[in-house]
């Protein structure tokens, strides 16, 4: 009888040490492991992170933005402020049909088709919304920049060139900002929607100027 009980014994102690050597095995692996997902002393810990919202390093350089606290500010109400888009679409417009007359070359030829092209649009959108509540809008630039006009014509070249990109980079940081501020303000919902979709192409518009002004200093 103790002699059938001895091989069972032995069979036992055996898969007893088996399963120590199991559970070492197990947890030197996750030691491992652990010791592997962790950043040495002093290795830099940021590579591997996602970038942070507004972090401008990870987004390869900042754009021109709109500041809703800048210049030019809130208008008083949506009319007014339809108004005031309107002007600036033509500011641009005609501002840009005038540079491409007198023979503009490169960014300043490229930026003012571009002016064209988007403001016509924009126009276009604005008077949907303003037909609808019964606004009628101007067609023609504001005063200001019926004065500016007459100095702008006289010049010619590589100095219009200049002119015409600061000016253009003036007026879309105002728009923008103009922009930015209404859209704080307006319970219109039409004019939430287009502020959404025409601030961004302002906000284009204004880092390519600001472009140009740069390659020209």
């Amino acid at each position: 009888m103790k002699r059938s009980l001895l091989p069972l014994l032995a069979m036992g102690l055996l898969t007893l040490a088996s399963c120590g050597d199991a559970n070492k095995t197990t947890a030197d692996s996750s030691t491992d492991s652990n010791m592997a997902n962790t950043p040495a002393a002093g290795a830099d810990t940021t590579a591997n992170q996602p970038a942070m919202a507004g972090d401008s390093s990870a987004m390869g350089g900042g754009s021109a933005m709109a500041d809703p606290n800048g210049p030019t500010g809130p208008h008083k109400d949506d009319n007014e402020f339809m108004m005031t888009a309107a002007h600036s679409d033509q500011n641009e417009i005609q501002q840009s049909k005038m540079a491409l007359a007198k023979g503009v070359t490169g960014m300043a030829k490229d930026m003012a088709n571009q002016m064209i092209a988007d403001h016509t649009k924009s126009t276009a959108d604005l008077k949907t919304i303003a037909d609808k509540k019964g606004v009628k809008l101007p067609t023609d630039m504001d005063a200001e920049h019926k004065a500016l006009a007459p100095a702008m014509e006289k010049l010619s070249g590589k100095e219009l060139e200049a002119k015409y990109l600061a000016q253009m980079q003036t007026d879309h940081q105002k728009t923008a900002n103009t922009m930015a501020a209404h859209a704080k303000m307006t319970q219109d919902a039409d004019l939430q929607a287009f502020i959404s979709k025409t601030l961004p192409v302002v906000e284009q518009h204004l880092s390519m100027a600001k472009k140009g002004n740069d390659m020209k200093m």
